[in-house]
Protein backbone atom coordinates (compact mmCIF):
# COMPACT_ATOMS: atom_id res chain seq x y z
CA UNK A 1 0.00 0.00 0.00
CA UNK A 2 1.10 3.37 -0.80
CA UNK A 3 2.89 5.13 2.43
CA UNK A 4 2.67 1.44 4.30
CA UNK A 5 6.12 1.16 6.28
CA UNK A 6 8.48 -1.73 5.01
CA UNK A 7 8.46 -4.55 7.36
CA UNK A 8 11.61 -6.24 8.45
CA UNK A 9 11.74 -9.19 5.85
CA UNK A 10 10.67 -6.66 3.00
CA UNK A 11 13.70 -4.70 3.96
CA UNK A 12 15.75 -7.86 3.42
CA UNK A 13 14.38 -8.79 0.22
CA UNK A 14 15.04 -5.73 -1.24
CA UNK A 15 18.33 -5.45 -0.39
CA UNK A 16 18.96 -8.97 -1.33
CA UNK A 17 17.64 -8.09 -5.03
CA UNK A 18 19.82 -5.21 -4.89
CA UNK A 19 23.45 -7.64 -4.37
CA UNK A 20 21.64 -10.19 -7.22
CA UNK A 21 21.42 -7.44 -9.79
CA UNK A 22 25.09 -6.15 -8.71
CA UNK A 23 26.47 -9.95 -8.79
CA UNK A 24 24.49 -10.23 -12.60
CA UNK A 25 25.68 -7.38 -13.87
CA UNK A 26 29.15 -7.82 -12.44
CA UNK A 27 29.29 -11.49 -14.38
CA UNK A 28 28.38 -9.59 -17.83
CA UNK A 29 30.98 -7.50 -17.81
CA UNK A 30 33.43 -10.30 -16.61
CA UNK A 31 32.75 -12.11 -19.59
CA UNK A 32 33.01 -9.50 -22.06
CA UNK A 33 36.10 -7.95 -20.82
CA UNK A 34 37.68 -11.51 -20.49
CA UNK A 35 36.59 -11.76 -24.28
CA UNK A 36 38.38 -8.74 -25.06
CA UNK A 37 41.71 -10.39 -23.14
CA UNK A 38 41.05 -13.19 -25.10
CA UNK A 39 40.92 -10.90 -28.65
CA UNK A 40 43.95 -9.46 -27.77
CA UNK A 41 45.88 -12.50 -26.62
CA UNK A 42 44.84 -14.19 -30.05
CA UNK A 43 46.39 -11.09 -32.04
CA UNK A 44 49.27 -11.18 -30.11
CA UNK A 45 49.79 -14.35 -31.04
CA UNK A 46 49.11 -13.67 -34.70
CA UNK A 47 51.46 -10.91 -34.53
CA UNK A 48 54.06 -13.20 -33.74
CA UNK A 49 52.65 -15.48 -36.78
CA UNK A 50 53.02 -12.77 -39.23
CA UNK A 51 56.63 -12.03 -37.68
CA UNK A 52 58.04 -15.57 -38.48
CA UNK A 53 56.39 -15.49 -41.94
CA UNK A 54 58.08 -12.08 -42.70
CA UNK A 55 61.69 -13.09 -41.96
CA UNK A 56 61.17 -16.12 -44.42
CA UNK A 57 60.65 -13.64 -46.92
CA UNK A 58 63.22 -11.19 -46.13
CA UNK A 59 65.49 -14.81 -45.98
CA UNK A 60 64.51 -15.22 -49.97
CA UNK A 61 65.13 -11.60 -50.50
CA UNK A 62 68.93 -12.65 -48.93
CA UNK A 63 69.54 -15.85 -51.09
CA UNK A 64 68.31 -13.58 -54.16
CA UNK A 65 70.58 -11.13 -53.44
CA UNK A 66 73.33 -13.21 -53.07
CA UNK A 67 73.06 -14.73 -56.53
CA UNK A 68 72.07 -11.98 -58.31
CA UNK A 69 73.15 -8.68 -56.07
CA UNK A 70 72.11 -6.15 -59.48
CA UNK A 71 68.83 -7.18 -60.55
CA UNK A 72 67.95 -7.91 -56.64
CA UNK A 73 69.66 -4.87 -54.22
CA UNK A 74 66.79 -2.01 -55.79
CA UNK A 75 64.10 -4.56 -54.27
CA UNK A 76 65.95 -5.99 -51.25
CA UNK A 77 66.61 -1.96 -50.82
CA UNK A 78 62.67 -1.23 -50.89
CA UNK A 79 62.01 -4.34 -48.58
CA UNK A 80 64.15 -3.69 -45.91
CA UNK A 81 63.33 0.36 -45.57
CA UNK A 82 59.33 -1.59 -45.38
CA UNK A 83 60.90 -3.94 -42.30
CA UNK A 84 62.54 -0.71 -40.58
CA UNK A 85 59.65 1.28 -40.67
CA UNK A 86 57.08 -1.41 -39.63
CA UNK A 87 59.26 -2.35 -36.42
CA UNK A 88 59.20 1.46 -35.45
CA UNK A 89 55.51 1.75 -35.94
CA UNK A 90 55.07 -1.52 -34.02
CA UNK A 91 57.33 -0.66 -30.94
CA UNK A 92 55.89 3.01 -30.80
CA UNK A 93 52.00 1.14 -30.70
CA UNK A 94 54.23 -0.97 -27.73
CA UNK A 95 55.21 1.86 -25.92
CA UNK A 96 51.75 3.45 -26.14
CA UNK A 97 50.87 0.27 -24.67
CA UNK A 98 53.00 0.30 -21.96
CA UNK A 99 52.56 3.47 -20.96
CA UNK A 100 48.60 3.10 -20.45
CA UNK A 101 49.47 -0.11 -18.21
CA UNK A 102 51.55 2.36 -15.68
CA UNK A 103 48.79 4.89 -15.80
CA UNK A 104 46.41 2.09 -15.18
CA UNK A 105 48.76 0.20 -12.50
CA UNK A 106 50.95 3.27 -10.99
CA UNK A 107 53.04 0.59 -9.47
CA UNK A 108 54.46 -1.19 -12.19
CA UNK A 109 57.76 0.11 -13.27
CA UNK A 110 59.07 0.93 -17.02
CA UNK A 111 60.41 -2.82 -17.22
CA UNK A 112 57.20 -4.59 -16.00
CA UNK A 113 54.63 -2.73 -18.10
CA UNK A 114 56.45 -3.83 -20.86
CA UNK A 115 56.13 -7.01 -20.42
CA UNK A 116 53.15 -7.15 -18.42
CA UNK A 117 50.18 -9.39 -19.35
CA UNK A 118 46.36 -7.67 -19.80
CA UNK A 119 45.12 -10.39 -18.37
CA UNK A 120 46.32 -9.83 -14.88
CA UNK A 121 45.66 -6.15 -14.94
CA UNK A 122 43.59 -4.66 -12.18
CA UNK A 123 41.52 -1.97 -14.15
CA UNK A 124 40.51 -3.56 -17.04
CA UNK A 125 37.13 -2.05 -16.91
CA UNK A 126 38.60 1.05 -16.40
CA UNK A 127 37.30 3.76 -19.29
CA UNK A 128 38.97 7.23 -18.48
CA UNK A 129 42.35 6.57 -17.87
CA UNK A 130 42.70 4.96 -21.81
CA UNK A 131 40.14 7.66 -23.14
CA UNK A 132 42.29 10.59 -21.68
CA UNK A 133 45.52 9.32 -22.81
CA UNK A 134 44.36 8.25 -26.05
CA UNK A 135 42.20 11.20 -26.80
CA UNK A 136 42.91 14.16 -24.24
CA UNK A 137 40.58 15.91 -22.00
CA UNK A 138 38.28 17.28 -25.28
CA UNK A 139 36.72 14.79 -27.27
CA UNK A 140 35.81 17.61 -29.75
CA UNK A 141 39.21 18.89 -30.33
CA UNK A 142 41.63 15.53 -29.75
CA UNK A 143 45.19 16.03 -28.40
CA UNK A 144 46.22 12.27 -27.04
CA UNK A 145 48.47 9.82 -28.12
CA UNK A 146 46.10 8.64 -30.37
CA UNK A 147 46.48 11.54 -32.85
CA UNK A 148 50.03 10.65 -32.79
CA UNK A 149 49.40 6.80 -33.73
CA UNK A 150 47.21 7.91 -36.76
CA UNK A 151 49.74 10.04 -38.04
CA UNK A 152 52.16 7.55 -37.78
CA UNK A 153 49.86 5.07 -39.47
CA UNK A 154 48.94 7.53 -42.14
CA UNK A 155 52.56 8.05 -42.74
CA UNK A 156 53.76 4.18 -42.64
CA UNK A 157 50.83 3.85 -45.44
CA UNK A 158 52.13 6.52 -47.58
CA UNK A 159 55.30 5.02 -47.42
CA UNK A 160 54.13 1.72 -48.39
CA UNK A 161 52.05 3.35 -51.45
CA UNK A 162 55.32 4.74 -52.92
CA UNK A 163 57.31 1.70 -53.08
CA UNK A 164 54.29 -0.71 -54.92
CA UNK A 165 55.59 -0.59 -58.62
CA UNK A 166 53.37 2.13 -60.17
CA UNK A 167 51.91 -0.79 -62.46
CA UNK A 168 50.64 -2.43 -59.52
CA UNK A 169 49.36 0.53 -57.37
CA UNK A 170 45.41 0.47 -58.71
CA UNK A 171 44.87 -3.18 -57.66
CA UNK A 172 46.98 -2.85 -54.63
CA UNK A 173 45.25 -2.92 -51.27
CA UNK A 174 47.03 -1.88 -47.69
CA UNK A 175 44.21 -1.38 -45.21
CA UNK A 176 45.28 0.81 -42.38
CA UNK A 177 42.65 2.88 -42.57
CA UNK A 178 42.56 6.08 -40.54
CA UNK A 179 40.02 8.01 -42.10
CA UNK A 180 37.04 10.10 -40.12
CA UNK A 181 34.27 7.78 -39.39
CA UNK A 182 30.41 8.33 -39.34
CA UNK A 183 29.47 7.56 -35.66
CA UNK A 184 25.66 6.48 -35.58
CA UNK A 185 24.70 6.87 -31.79
CA UNK A 186 26.16 10.67 -31.89
CA UNK A 187 24.48 11.12 -36.23
CA UNK A 188 27.61 12.94 -36.90
CA UNK A 189 31.69 12.05 -38.43
CA UNK A 190 33.85 11.65 -35.71
CA UNK A 191 38.20 11.67 -36.22
CA UNK A 192 39.76 8.01 -36.08
CA UNK A 193 40.83 8.25 -32.64
CA UNK A 194 37.80 9.64 -31.07
CA UNK A 195 35.78 6.49 -32.92
CA UNK A 196 37.65 4.56 -31.50
CA UNK A 197 39.12 5.53 -27.91
CA UNK A 198 36.43 7.44 -26.46
CA UNK A 199 34.76 5.87 -23.32
CA UNK A 200 36.70 2.38 -24.42
CA UNK A 201 37.96 0.56 -21.42
CA UNK A 202 41.94 -1.00 -21.08
CA UNK A 203 40.79 -4.33 -22.03
CA UNK A 204 38.97 -3.19 -25.12
CA UNK A 205 41.54 -0.47 -26.04
CA UNK A 206 44.87 -3.18 -26.23
CA UNK A 207 43.06 -5.21 -28.37
CA UNK A 208 42.31 -2.73 -30.44
CA UNK A 209 45.92 -1.67 -30.74
CA UNK A 210 46.85 -5.51 -31.13
CA UNK A 211 44.88 -5.15 -34.00
CA UNK A 212 46.57 -2.09 -35.50
CA UNK A 213 50.34 -4.01 -35.26
CA UNK A 214 48.03 -7.09 -36.88
CA UNK A 215 47.22 -5.05 -39.47
CA UNK A 216 50.82 -3.07 -40.24
CA UNK A 217 52.63 -6.79 -39.80
CA UNK A 218 49.90 -8.19 -42.47
CA UNK A 219 50.33 -4.70 -44.70
CA UNK A 220 53.97 -5.62 -44.73
CA UNK A 221 53.87 -8.95 -45.90
CA UNK A 222 51.74 -8.05 -49.12
CA UNK A 223 54.14 -5.25 -49.70
CA UNK A 224 57.62 -7.71 -49.65
CA UNK A 225 55.63 -10.53 -51.33
CA UNK A 226 54.58 -8.18 -54.16
CA UNK A 227 58.10 -6.62 -54.15
CA UNK A 228 60.21 -9.95 -54.07
CA UNK A 229 57.69 -11.00 -56.94
CA UNK A 230 58.95 -8.16 -58.39
CA UNK A 231 62.58 -9.36 -59.02
CA UNK A 232 61.94 -11.72 -61.87
CA UNK A 233 58.64 -10.05 -63.14
CA UNK A 234 60.16 -8.69 -66.16
CA UNK A 235 62.37 -12.14 -66.58
CA UNK A 236 61.78 -14.66 -69.41
CA UNK A 237 60.56 -18.10 -68.18
CA UNK A 238 63.79 -19.91 -69.37
CA UNK A 239 66.68 -20.62 -66.90
CA UNK A 240 69.13 -18.70 -70.16
CA UNK A 241 68.31 -16.28 -72.88
CA UNK A 242 70.87 -15.98 -75.41
CA UNK A 243 71.51 -15.63 -78.99
CA UNK A 244 72.64 -19.01 -80.38
CA UNK A 245 74.53 -19.71 -84.09
CA UNK A 246 75.04 -22.96 -84.74
CA UNK A 247 75.99 -24.28 -88.16
CA UNK A 248 76.60 -28.12 -89.51
CA UNK A 249 80.36 -26.95 -90.30
CA UNK A 250 82.46 -23.90 -89.54
CA UNK A 251 84.68 -25.26 -92.85
CA UNK A 252 83.09 -24.49 -96.41
CA UNK A 253 84.61 -25.64 -99.72
CA UNK A 254 85.31 -23.08 -101.91
CA UNK A 255 81.66 -23.05 -104.12
CA UNK A 256 79.67 -24.54 -101.45
CA UNK A 257 77.06 -22.59 -99.46
CA UNK A 258 77.34 -22.10 -95.68
CA UNK A 259 74.42 -22.67 -94.11
CA UNK A 260 73.75 -21.84 -89.91
CA UNK A 261 70.75 -21.97 -87.38
CA UNK A 262 70.47 -18.44 -85.64
CA UNK A 263 68.12 -18.72 -82.26
CA UNK A 264 67.59 -17.88 -78.72
CA UNK A 265 68.33 -21.20 -76.31
CA UNK A 266 64.53 -21.04 -75.04
CA UNK A 267 62.17 -19.47 -76.71
CA UNK A 268 57.89 -19.01 -76.61
CA UNK A 269 55.72 -21.20 -79.18
CA UNK A 270 53.16 -18.57 -79.68
CA UNK A 271 55.89 -15.60 -80.14
CA UNK A 272 59.22 -15.84 -83.03
CA UNK A 273 61.67 -13.77 -82.21
CA UNK A 274 63.23 -11.00 -85.37
CA UNK A 275 66.05 -11.96 -86.24
CA UNK A 276 68.18 -9.27 -88.26
CA UNK A 277 71.77 -9.66 -90.17
CA UNK A 278 74.42 -7.10 -90.70
CA UNK A 279 77.22 -4.92 -88.86
CA UNK A 280 76.45 -5.28 -85.29
CA UNK A 281 76.47 -2.90 -82.89
CA UNK A 282 77.55 -5.40 -79.86
CA UNK A 283 77.85 -2.48 -77.27
CA UNK A 284 74.34 -1.18 -78.32
CA UNK A 285 72.48 -4.35 -79.69
CA UNK A 286 71.65 -2.52 -82.70
CA UNK A 287 72.77 -3.28 -86.70
CA UNK A 288 74.77 -0.63 -88.54
CA UNK A 289 72.92 0.57 -91.73
CA UNK A 290 70.18 -1.44 -92.94
CA UNK A 291 70.09 -4.98 -91.99
CA UNK A 292 68.65 -8.53 -93.57
CA UNK A 293 65.87 -9.78 -92.18
CA UNK A 294 66.45 -13.65 -91.53
CA UNK A 295 63.68 -15.80 -92.00
CA UNK A 296 62.01 -17.37 -88.53
CA UNK A 297 60.46 -20.80 -87.98
CA UNK A 298 59.52 -22.07 -84.76
CA UNK A 299 61.81 -19.80 -83.03
CA UNK A 300 65.02 -20.65 -85.56
CA UNK A 301 66.22 -17.59 -88.00
CA UNK A 302 67.46 -19.15 -91.28
CA UNK A 303 70.25 -17.94 -92.44
CA UNK A 304 72.74 -18.53 -95.27
CA UNK A 305 75.18 -17.08 -97.77
CA UNK A 306 77.32 -19.10 -100.50
CA UNK A 307 81.30 -18.83 -99.61
CA UNK A 308 83.10 -16.79 -102.82
CA UNK A 309 86.64 -16.30 -101.33
CA UNK A 310 88.92 -18.09 -99.03
CA UNK A 311 89.95 -16.79 -95.67
CA UNK A 312 87.86 -16.21 -92.18
CA UNK A 313 84.51 -14.60 -92.97
CA UNK A 314 82.89 -12.66 -89.78
CA UNK A 315 79.62 -11.91 -89.74
CA UNK A 316 76.73 -11.23 -87.01
CA UNK A 317 73.15 -9.91 -85.74
CA UNK A 318 70.91 -8.94 -83.61
CA UNK A 319 67.85 -11.42 -82.18
CA UNK A 320 64.68 -8.93 -81.12
CA UNK A 321 62.76 -11.00 -78.44
CA UNK A 322 59.53 -9.92 -77.01
CA UNK A 323 59.92 -9.99 -72.85
CA UNK A 324 57.12 -10.61 -70.58
CA UNK A 325 56.32 -6.96 -69.34
CA UNK A 326 55.96 -6.00 -73.62
CA UNK A 327 59.18 -4.40 -74.38
CA UNK A 328 61.20 -5.64 -77.13
CA UNK A 329 64.61 -7.33 -75.42
CA UNK A 330 68.13 -7.17 -78.30
CA UNK A 331 70.26 -9.93 -78.23
CA UNK A 332 73.92 -9.14 -80.27
CA UNK A 333 75.56 -12.01 -81.64
CA UNK A 334 79.02 -12.38 -83.50
CA UNK A 335 79.89 -15.54 -85.71
CA UNK A 336 82.23 -16.82 -88.00
CA UNK A 337 83.33 -19.52 -90.40
CA UNK A 338 86.33 -20.04 -92.57
CA UNK A 339 85.87 -20.97 -95.94
CA UNK A 340 89.04 -23.53 -97.08
CA UNK A 341 90.20 -26.09 -99.41
CA UNK A 342 89.50 -29.68 -98.18
CA UNK A 343 91.70 -30.49 -95.50
CA UNK A 344 91.62 -31.35 -91.76
CA UNK A 345 92.66 -29.74 -88.64
CA UNK A 346 92.88 -30.73 -84.89
CA UNK A 347 92.99 -27.81 -82.77
CA UNK A 348 94.19 -27.79 -78.88
CA UNK A 349 91.53 -26.02 -76.86
CA UNK A 350 94.52 -25.56 -74.51
CA UNK A 351 98.18 -25.43 -76.33
CA UNK A 352 100.24 -28.10 -78.60
CA UNK A 353 100.76 -30.24 -75.21
CA UNK A 354 99.22 -32.88 -73.42
CA UNK A 355 98.93 -32.93 -69.79
CA UNK A 356 98.97 -36.90 -68.00
CA UNK A 357 96.20 -37.51 -65.77
CA UNK A 358 93.83 -34.70 -67.18
CA UNK A 359 91.53 -34.16 -69.85
CA UNK A 360 92.87 -31.95 -72.59
CA UNK A 361 90.09 -30.75 -74.34
CA UNK A 362 90.60 -30.58 -78.44
CA UNK A 363 88.67 -29.35 -81.39
CA UNK A 364 88.66 -31.03 -84.85
CA UNK A 365 86.98 -30.66 -88.08
CA UNK A 366 87.27 -31.51 -91.35
CA UNK A 367 86.36 -29.02 -94.39
CA UNK A 368 83.32 -30.27 -96.19
CA UNK A 369 82.61 -33.15 -93.52
CA UNK A 370 80.10 -32.80 -91.17
CA UNK A 371 81.14 -33.35 -87.55
CA UNK A 372 79.20 -36.60 -86.84
CA UNK A 373 81.39 -38.13 -89.88
CA UNK A 374 84.93 -37.15 -88.81
CA UNK A 375 86.64 -40.08 -86.83
CA UNK A 376 89.40 -39.40 -84.51
CA UNK A 377 92.00 -42.01 -83.25
CA UNK A 378 94.60 -41.18 -80.62
CA UNK A 379 98.08 -43.49 -81.50
CA UNK A 380 100.05 -43.26 -78.22
CA UNK A 381 99.52 -44.20 -74.13
CA UNK A 382 96.01 -42.74 -74.06
CA UNK A 383 92.56 -42.23 -75.01
CA UNK A 384 90.35 -40.02 -77.18
CA UNK A 385 86.83 -39.35 -76.79
CA UNK A 386 84.63 -37.11 -78.76
CA UNK A 387 81.78 -35.44 -77.22
CA UNK A 388 80.42 -34.29 -79.64
CA UNK A 389 80.07 -30.97 -82.28
CA UNK A 390 83.38 -31.03 -83.47
CA UNK A 391 84.66 -31.43 -79.64
CA UNK A 392 87.52 -33.96 -78.16
CA UNK A 393 89.14 -34.84 -74.81
CA UNK A 394 92.63 -36.38 -74.73
CA UNK A 395 93.79 -38.28 -71.60
CA UNK A 396 97.24 -39.54 -72.10
CA UNK A 397 98.76 -41.88 -69.20
CA UNK A 398 102.60 -41.61 -70.32
CA UNK A 399 105.14 -41.40 -73.04
CA UNK A 400 106.32 -38.13 -74.27
CA UNK A 401 104.50 -37.68 -77.57
CA UNK A 402 101.00 -39.01 -79.04
CA UNK A 403 99.48 -38.62 -82.49
CA UNK A 404 95.75 -37.29 -83.26
CA UNK A 405 94.95 -39.46 -86.68
CA UNK A 406 91.38 -38.07 -88.67
CA UNK A 407 89.09 -39.84 -90.74
CA UNK A 408 86.05 -39.06 -92.41
CA UNK A 409 83.41 -41.66 -92.55
CA UNK A 410 81.07 -42.00 -95.97
CA UNK A 411 77.48 -41.60 -93.74
CA UNK A 412 76.17 -44.33 -96.59
CA UNK A 413 79.11 -47.39 -95.95
CA UNK A 414 80.42 -46.79 -92.66
CA UNK A 415 83.73 -46.83 -94.50
CA UNK A 416 86.37 -44.57 -93.41
CA UNK A 417 89.11 -42.53 -95.44
CA UNK A 418 92.21 -41.16 -93.23
CA UNK A 419 92.52 -37.06 -93.90
CA UNK A 420 96.33 -36.88 -94.54
CA UNK A 421 98.70 -37.23 -92.09
CA UNK A 422 98.56 -37.31 -87.87
CA UNK A 423 99.31 -34.34 -86.20
CA UNK A 424 101.69 -35.15 -82.98
CA UNK A 425 101.36 -33.38 -79.59
CA UNK A 426 104.42 -33.95 -76.88
CA UNK A 427 103.41 -35.08 -73.23
CA UNK A 428 104.17 -33.57 -70.41
CA UNK A 429 103.42 -33.76 -66.86
CA UNK A 430 101.19 -31.11 -64.39
CA UNK A 431 103.99 -28.68 -63.20
CA UNK A 432 103.63 -28.14 -59.51
CA UNK A 433 101.82 -25.97 -57.90
CA UNK A 434 103.37 -23.30 -55.04
CA UNK A 435 102.97 -23.35 -51.49
CA UNK A 436 100.80 -20.36 -50.15
CA UNK A 437 100.74 -18.93 -47.00
CA UNK A 438 99.01 -15.85 -45.31
CA UNK A 439 99.04 -14.83 -48.78
CA UNK A 440 102.76 -15.09 -48.91
CA UNK A 441 104.33 -17.53 -52.20
CA UNK A 442 107.77 -18.35 -51.72
CA UNK A 443 109.35 -15.61 -49.90
CA UNK A 444 107.45 -12.60 -48.38
CA UNK A 445 106.69 -10.35 -44.89
CA UNK A 446 103.45 -10.10 -42.77
CA UNK A 447 101.82 -8.70 -40.41
CA UNK A 448 101.04 -10.79 -37.20
CA UNK A 449 97.77 -9.44 -37.95
CA UNK A 450 97.82 -11.61 -41.29
CA UNK A 451 99.61 -14.64 -40.10
CA UNK A 452 96.67 -15.44 -37.07
CA UNK A 453 94.36 -14.84 -39.48
CA UNK A 454 96.06 -17.65 -41.84
CA UNK A 455 93.91 -20.44 -42.19
CA UNK A 456 96.11 -23.20 -42.91
CA UNK A 457 98.45 -23.86 -46.52
CA UNK A 458 96.99 -23.76 -50.43
CA UNK A 459 98.57 -25.26 -53.28
CA UNK A 460 98.79 -21.88 -55.98
CA UNK A 461 99.40 -22.84 -59.71
CA UNK A 462 98.67 -19.48 -60.94
CA UNK A 463 98.54 -18.51 -64.96
CA UNK A 464 97.76 -22.28 -65.47
CA UNK A 465 96.27 -23.57 -68.55
CA UNK A 466 94.13 -25.51 -66.20
CA UNK A 467 92.10 -25.18 -63.13
CA UNK A 468 93.60 -27.71 -61.39
CA UNK A 469 92.93 -28.65 -58.00
CA UNK A 470 96.06 -30.21 -55.46
CA UNK A 471 94.03 -31.30 -52.53
CA UNK A 472 97.09 -31.32 -49.58
CA UNK A 473 97.51 -34.23 -47.75
CA UNK A 474 100.55 -32.76 -45.50
CA UNK A 475 102.71 -29.97 -44.19
CA UNK A 476 104.93 -28.79 -41.55
CA UNK A 477 105.06 -25.45 -39.59
CA UNK A 478 108.99 -24.51 -38.39
CA UNK A 479 110.15 -21.47 -36.25
CA UNK A 480 112.20 -20.91 -33.54
CA UNK A 481 110.76 -20.06 -30.14
CA UNK A 482 113.11 -18.69 -27.54
CA UNK A 483 116.17 -20.06 -28.72
CA UNK A 484 114.57 -23.21 -29.64
CA UNK A 485 113.68 -25.07 -32.88
CA UNK A 486 109.85 -26.05 -32.72
CA UNK A 487 108.73 -28.15 -35.69
CA UNK A 488 104.68 -29.13 -35.49
CA UNK A 489 102.61 -31.38 -38.79
CA UNK A 490 99.45 -30.74 -39.89
CA UNK A 491 97.17 -33.14 -42.06
CA UNK A 492 95.23 -31.79 -44.54
CA UNK A 493 95.17 -27.94 -45.25
CA UNK A 494 93.73 -26.79 -41.91
CA UNK A 495 96.42 -24.81 -39.63
CA UNK A 496 96.17 -27.17 -36.02
CA UNK A 497 96.18 -25.79 -32.86
CA UNK A 498 98.98 -26.27 -32.12
CA UNK A 499 100.52 -24.41 -35.12
CA UNK A 500 98.21 -21.59 -33.34
CA UNK A 501 99.74 -21.52 -30.40
CA UNK A 502 103.08 -21.02 -32.10
CA UNK A 503 102.23 -18.01 -33.84
CA UNK A 504 100.38 -16.54 -31.14
CA UNK A 505 104.55 -16.22 -29.50
CA UNK A 506 106.23 -14.79 -32.96
CA UNK A 507 107.63 -11.48 -32.47
CA UNK A 508 108.75 -8.86 -34.68
CA UNK A 509 111.35 -10.33 -37.15
CA UNK A 510 110.23 -13.62 -36.22
CA UNK A 511 110.84 -16.28 -39.75
CA UNK A 512 107.87 -18.98 -40.34
CA UNK A 513 108.71 -21.81 -42.39
CA UNK A 514 106.22 -23.66 -43.93
CA UNK A 515 107.65 -27.32 -45.82
CA UNK A 516 108.10 -30.62 -46.41
CA UNK A 517 104.52 -30.01 -48.03
CA UNK A 518 103.03 -32.55 -50.00
CA UNK A 519 100.08 -32.53 -52.46
CA UNK A 520 98.06 -35.18 -55.08
CA UNK A 521 98.45 -34.02 -58.53
CA UNK A 522 96.56 -35.43 -61.33
CA UNK A 523 99.83 -38.11 -61.81
CA UNK A 524 99.74 -38.80 -58.49
CA UNK A 525 101.66 -37.91 -54.84
CA UNK A 526 103.84 -35.14 -55.30
CA UNK A 527 106.18 -32.87 -52.88
CA UNK A 528 105.92 -29.13 -53.66
CA UNK A 529 108.41 -25.85 -52.85
CA UNK A 530 107.64 -24.67 -49.17
CA UNK A 531 107.63 -20.40 -48.33
CA UNK A 532 109.53 -18.60 -46.06
CA UNK A 533 107.42 -16.10 -44.27
CA UNK A 534 108.76 -12.79 -41.93
CA UNK A 535 106.78 -10.94 -39.68
CA UNK A 536 106.98 -7.54 -40.19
Amino acid sequence: MSGAKETPRQKMIGMMYLVLTALLAMNISKDVLLAFITVESGLNATNKNFDQKNDVLYSKFDKALAENKTKTKPWSDKAYKVREEAKKLCKYIDESKSELYQLAQPELNKQAADTFKLINGMANDNYDIPTNYLIGPEVSAPTGRGVLIKKRIASFKKLLMDLVPEKDRAGFKIGLHTEDVYEAHVEKVVPWEVYNFDHTTMAACMALLAGVKNEIKNAESDLVTLLLRAIDAGDFKFDIVTAKVVAPTSYVVLGEEYVADIFVAAYSSTTDPEVLVGDVDTAKNTIRGTPQVVPVSAGLGKYSVRATSEGLQRWGGVVNIKAPDGSIRPYSFESSYMVARPSFAVSPTKMNVFYIGVDNPVAISAAGVAPTNVVATLAGDGTITNKGQGNYEVRVRGGKSCIVNVAAKDPKTNATKSIGPGMEFRVKKVPSPNSKFAGVVGDGSVTKGELMAAGGVIADLSDFVFDLKFPITKWTMSMNINGLFNDVMAKGPAITNDMKSMLLKVKKGSKILIEEVYVVAPDGPRKIPGCIIKVK
